[in-house]
Parts: C-alpha cells; sequence; structure tokens
C-alpha cells in the first residue's frame, strides 16, 4: 500500500519523492545487512573445498579469503573422532536430496567453538551434474547455550525430584529413569534401561497398558492421564502408584512416554487403617456398628434370603466391672470375642460383632446350612456359656440371646430391632435363655418405628412442649427451673419423658431431642421475669449431647448465641454414669463453657458406683442429691447419714447441693438442717407449662415452712 502511493508520487515529478524512496530502499537493505550479520555465505567445489569466501564468512569464521580458499571445509569441524567422515557424509546428503540441513559444533580460526545452523545446497549443471555446493552457517551460540540451560535444568529437575520419573519410546520400552524410580522399584538405571512396560507391573494388577491405551497415540500431545497401579519391586514387594503419563515427540519426530509414578502405598495403607478403625471395634476387633451396618446391607441387597441375625447380651456383666474394675471387665469382653471368632460354625459364613458395651451380635449369611435358626442360636448360647478366669477369678458367663430372620414377611432394615426385642424377651426369661423374634414381637416394634417417625415429626415441627419444675431456696424465692420435654400425642395423649426418651434411644434420636430442648428451653427462657433482680438460671438434661463430643463446645455455644441468652443463666445437667472415667478432652470442654459462664450439674448423685472417688476431679458446680436419698431422709438413719456425707463432701469442694424429689415438710426440715442450698420436688410445685411458669416467678409462693 505504502509502495503504491510511493510509486504513484514518483511518476507524478514528485521530485522529494525520489529522495524519500531512496532512503526507504536504503533502510531495508541496512535492515537486511543487519540480519545477515549472523549468517556465513560461501561456496563448495564439488569435492567440499572452499571456493569462495565473503566477508560475512570471514567475519564469522575468522578466516580471510587467502587463508582458506582450497582447503576443505572440514576444517571447520572440531577435530573429534570422525568429523571428516561426517563432513563428507553431509555432502552425500546434500548430493542426494538436493539440501542438507544439520546443527553442531563447528570451530572458528581461533579454536573457539560456535553452535551453528548449517545448510548446505547443491549446485548441479544443466545435465544434472554436481558442480559444488552453498554452504549458509548462521552462528546460533546464544541460542544453543539457552537450549543447553533449558536440557541441563530439565536434566536437575528429572534427577532431583522425588517422584518416579521414566521416558518409554513408542515400543513402550524404558529410554530413560531417573534416581527416584530407581530407589522406588529397587533397581540400577542399567537394570530398567530397555525394560518394557509391562515389566514395572506387579501380577495382580488388572489394568491394560501402562501407557495409557493404544488409541492414546494418536491422541493430542501432552494430555495427560491419571491411573492407579500396582507396580512390583525387584525384591516383589507391591508399589501403589498414581500413574501420570503423557505422550510427547521427540526431536526426530518420533514419539515418545513421558511417564510420572507417585508412590501411594503409605496413604492406601493409611486409609485402609481408618476404613479398619471406623468399622472395627478397637478392643475386641470384632467388627463394629457401622461395619456390621455395611456387611448387612451387603448381604441383603445381594440378594441373600435366608439371613440370620442373633443378639446376644451378656447376663449380668456389670457385677464383672463393679467387682474387678473395668480393665477385668475389658479381658473378659476379649475372651468371649474370640470365642465367637473361633468357635462358630463354619458353614453359613457367620461373623460376629460388637456393638456396645456386653452386647454382641452374630450375622449368618444362610441359617439353613448349619440347621436352621433355632438350632444355630442354641449352638451359640452353648458357646457363650462358659467359666472364664479373670484376675484368677473363676468367671461363669451365660447370654440372654434374641434371633431374628430374614424373610418374606420381614423388612430388611430392621432386622436389628427385631433381634433386640427377641433379646429382651429371652432375658425377661432367665440368664442363658433364647427366644426367636414372633410375629406379635415384631408388630411392636413396628409400632415402635412409627413412634419414632412420629417423634422426628413433632421435633421438626415444635410440636413437642416444655415444662418447667421451679427450684427453689430456702427463702423459698426460685434459683432456677428444669426443663422437662412432654409430648402431646394425637392418639396416646400427653407422653412423659420416660416414654419419649426410650422412643428415641430406639430410634438413635436422642441428640437430635437434646438439641431440640436445649434449644426451646433457652429460647422460651429469655421471655422469664427475673424475680427481685435475680435472673432465674434454665436447666436442661442431657441425654446424649455429651461432652465426649467433638463438636460439643461449638453445638452448646451456637444455641446459647442463636437464644440470646445470657450463659450464666444456662445449666447443664448429665447423669453421674456419662462422667465416669472423664477423659482429658472431655474435661477440657467442660472447664471451657465453665469459663464462659455455663454451670454443670451432676444429676443422680450417689447413684453410680465410683461417685465419692471421681466427685473431686469432675468440673461441675451443683450436685442433685436423688430423690431415692431423700424421700427415707425423715426415718431412716441411713439416708440421713449419706444424705450428710454428700452435702458435706459437695460443700468441701464448693459445689452447691440441691435434693430431688422433696414432697413434704418434714424432709424439708431435715435437709434443711443438714445444709442442703436448693430444693426440688412438689411441696414446692410441681412441672409447670411454660406459660403456668412465668405467672409462678411474678407470684411465687411466700408462706414459711415450718
Amino acid at each position: 500500500m505504502n509502495e503504491e502511493r510511493d510509486t504513484e508520487f514518483v511518476t507524478r515529478g514528485g521530485h522529494g519523492g525520489i529522495a524519500r524512496l531512496q532512503a526507504k530502499a536504503e533502510a531495508r537493505l541496512g535492515l537486511l545487512a543487519a540480519g545477515l550479520q549472523e549468517y556465513a555465505f560461501f561456496v563448495l567445489d564439488a569435492a567440499g573445498r572452499v571456493d569462495s569466501w565473503d566477508d560475512g564468512a570471514e567475519r564469522i569464521m575468522g578466516y580471510r579469503g587467502e587463508e582458506i580458499i582450497g582447503k576443505h571445509f572440514s576444517v571447520f569441524s572440531p577435530a573429534d573422532a570422525g568429523a571428516a567422515d561426517h563432513a563428507e557424509w553431509q555432502l552425500a546428503q546434500a548430493a542426494e536430496f538436493g539440501r542438507h540441513v544439520d546443527e553442531g559444533w563447528l570451530l572458528r580460526r581461533d579454536g573457539t567453538r560456535f553452535w551453528a545452523h548449517v545448510v548446505i545446497t547443491a549446485q548441479r549443471s544443466p545435465e544434472g551434474i554436481v558442480r559444488g555446493f552453498i554452504q549458509v552457517t548462521r552462528d546460533e551460540t546464544e541460542a544453543g547455550a539457552r537450549q543447553q540451560r533449558s536440557s541441563r535444568r530439565f536434566t536437575d529437575l528429572f534427577d532431583l525430584t522425588p517422584v518416579g520419573i521414566a521416558l518409554f519410546d513408542a515400543a513402550g520400552r524404558v529410554l530413560d529413569a531417573n534416581e527416584a524410580l530407581c530407589g522406588l522399584l529397587g533397581y540400577r538405571l542399567h537394570d530398567l534401561n530397555n525394560m518394557p512396560a509391562a515389566g514395572l507391573l506387579h501380577p495382580d494388577d488388572r489394568g491394560a497398558s501402562l501407557l495409557v491405551d493404544a488409541a492414546a497415540m494418536d491422541a493430542p500431545l501432552n494430555r495427560s492421564r491419571v491411573h492407579q497401579r500396582v507396580l512390583v519391586r525387584s525384591d516383589g514387594q507391591v508399589v501403589h502408584c498414581d500413574v501420570h503419563s503423557a505422550a510427547s515427540v521427540a526431536d526426530d519426530g518420533s514419539r515418545f512416554w513421558l511417564v510420572v509414578f507417585q508412590d501411594i502405598t503409605e496413604r492406601l495403607r493409611l486409609i485402609e487403617t481408618l476404613c479398619y478403625q471406623a468399622t472395627h471395634d478397637d478392643l475386641t476387633g470384632l467388627l463394629n456398628r457401622a461395619g456390621l451396618n455395611e456387611l448387612l446391607d451387603s448381604l441383603l441387597h445381594g440378594g441373600a434370603e435366608q439371613v440370620a441375625v442373633l443378639f446376644c447380651d451378656i447376663d449380668n456383666f456389670k457385677r464383672v466391672n463393679d467387682a474387678l474394675g473395668h480393665e477385668a471387665g475389658d479381658e473378659l469382653l476379649t475372651v468371649l470375642a474370640r470365642r465367637l471368632t473361633g468357635g462358630l460354625p463354619p458353614g453359613c459364613t457367620p461373623t460376629p460383632a460388637r456393638l456396645s458395651g456386653d452386647e454382641y451380635l452374630v450375622i449368618c449369611s444362610d441359617v439353613d446350612v448349619v440347621g436352621g435358626l433355632e438350632a444355630f442360636t442354641i449352638w451359640v448360647a452353648e458357646l457363650l456359656r462358659t467359666n472364664v478366669p479373670v484376675r484368677g477369678y473363676p468367671v461363669a458367663v451365660s447370654a440372654s440371646i434374641g434371633a431374628a430372620m430374614l424373610d418374606r414377611d420381614t423388612v430388611s432394615a430392621d432386622l436389628l430391632r427385631y433381634a433386640d426385642a427377641a433379646m429382651f424377651h429371652a432375658k425377661s426369661l432367665g440368664p442363658g435363655r433364647v427366644s426367636l423374634a414372633t410375629p406379635t414381637m415384631i408388630a411392636t416394634v413396628e409400632g415402635q418405628l412409627g413412634l419414632e417417625e412420629q417423634l422426628r415429626a413433632a421435633m421438626e415441627t415444635d410440636s413437642l412442649v416444655l415444662h418447667y419444675q421451679p427450684i427453689i431456696a430456702g427463702d423459698r424465692s426460685v434459683v432456677m427451673a428444669e426443663a422437662l420435654v412432654r409430648w402431646p400425642h394425637p392418639d396416646r395423649g400427653l407422653l412423659s419423658p420416660e416414654v419419649i426418651l426410650r422412643v428415641a434411644e430406639q430410634g438413635n434420636l436422642l441428640r437430635e431431642l437434646d438439641r431440640w430442648v436445649l434449644r426451646t428451653a433457652l429460647r422460651e427462657a429469655t421471655s422469664w421475669l427475673a424475680p427481685n433482680g435475680h435472673p432465674v438460671a434454665v436447666a436442661v438434661n442431657l441425654v446424649d449431647l455429651l461432652p465426649h463430643d467433638p463438636e460439643f463446645v461449638d453445638d452448646i455455644t451456637a444455641i446459647i448465641t442463636d437464644c440470646g441468652i445470657d450463659s450464666h443463666r444456662v445449666v447443664l445437667e448429665i447423669v453421674e454414669t456419662s462422667l465416669i472415667d472423664l477423659p482429658a478432652r472431655p474435661r477440657e470442654a467442660m472447664v471451657e463453657l465453665g469459663e464462659r459462664g455455663v454451670r454443670f450439674a451432676l444429676d443422680d448423685f450417689g447413684t453410680g458406683y465410683s461417685s465419692l472417688a471421681r466427685l473431686k476431679d469432675l468440673p461441675t458446680q451443683i450436685i442433685k442429691l436423688d430423690r431415692q436419698f431423700v424421700s427415707g431422709v425423715e426415718t431412716d438413719a441411713a439416708d440421713v447419714a449419706i444424705a450428710q456425707a454428700m452435702t458435706g463432701m459437695g460443700h468441701a469442694m464448693g459445689r452447691s447441693c440441691v435434693a430431688e424429689g422433696v414432697e413434704n415438710s418434714g424432709q424439708f426440715q431435715v435437709l434443711s438442717d443438714l445444709g442442703i442450698d436448693l430444693y426440688q420436688g412438689w411441696l414446692f410445685s410441681r412441672p409447670l407449662p411454660a406459660d403456668q411458669l412465668r405467672a409462678f416467678l411474678e407470684n411465687p409462693p411466700t408462706s414459711e415452712l415450718a
């Protein structure tokens, strides 16, 4: 476009146009000359001797024309073995194909090397005879240096990277490997060289070719594919690897494979360990509840039709713990687990499991093979009826066993529940008895299942209600109120906490119920009046939402925050048996909440077997004397002594003492004389609905007790 305008200007007689056009041409020639600074052009005769020499050749090669003309061009090649033969080969290639392109090191006159790009073109006579050659040589020393540096960086990275790397040719044989791969597979490099890819795989590996698949050779280059493969070391050991592979192309245009091997053996072992721990009991090594559910689901979904479940509860196990301690109890449980593992009939491939405490479960996938459900149940009962030496004492053991079997009349998901119901029936008959699930038991369980679904729905729709029982100081002022859940059932009327808890426990709803009661109680407590300016605390009994839960602190804190209540008004009641042998982390959780103002009450104090030994270690601020020690304080000297001892011990440790179940003024008077701080019972108030409690707080009773 510009040239056309320049030409038009000149043809129209523009005197300055000629000068400008000439200047443009000179500038372009200058650029061309500058671009040719790195090129040497010279002519060779048919024998390869230098026939002509220009300034560019002198500048790059260092020879003057008179010094080099007539000499063979191989003088430019380094004095390596075969240099002259290589020069002749270059001429032969140019003569045969008309043109030859090459790269390599050349020598200047002063002996220095430079990296050269060489093009040799044959010159022919009209008859086609080679008359000579024209050689164009470009100095690419800097480009070669960059290539060398890049190659060196790649080599260093190849050798230093901690993951195994190998190069394979198109035939799938090892071209090169780094030290990490040699160490991973236990080979020396020369052992790996030329080894086929299949030679790296373990016989257990069922995958296709290690180098992705054959079709990938035609796929786009450098597209990485990842597979998990099983390799084998030189000593036969298994190595699990994530294998990343990609096809690439060499300088000569041939394809090759770049493959990275990342050892994941330890990661897989860790995953296997975690899976095992998640599905197996720590003490006995048997399946736990999670593992049992997985096994049962796989059997039932796999079409098994004769699956039997035995629910085994060790009779009077608590007496072993009470008499000999928990370690002795653990020893006994381990012995019984070994008996179940080694003594069950092999025909139906039975699997034992430990649910919790002293409860075992046995699953048989084809009970008819061992004579049917009743025969198998009797076999297991006899296996668990034994004498076990524990800590030098002979312990007689038996188990109450309930059995159920999957058939067309049962629902697979409820099989455990049927066996559990049968076990409770067996236990009612006496130690060591067995019971098979009957249609009546199954109907009862199904009714229970219906209640569980209704309870879940009641929590979701806030259809439960809370009643509150005031807790009174000696001067009749209300200090706190305990929340007690009620269920206005549409068919069964107002259900008590005992019924609700039993349904929730069977349906694994206890934690959801705890959260519902806590959230509702704290929210409703925010509307309570503060008699005489003293806010009334709200106490909530927790059954399953306990300090052992890793999320305990976060859950409690979130509910308190959401409800907008002062944490100093929150009292969490936990039964004594839930706090026995309290580990460090749960204790820290209680301490952390205590520092925020939350108080803990030890409920049913005195009913556990380790109360006195453990009380001093528990981070509780309140102890509640169980009603069984309160009811007889008027007439039973032993109850008075127990109440006095517990109250004195609580005060000595800085705890407040609450007496539960105070029903008459005589009990109140005795307990007052013993120094009880707070009182709860029908003498003061029955549990009240939320609106009646607010009225109670507005107009509390003022009469003094005699």
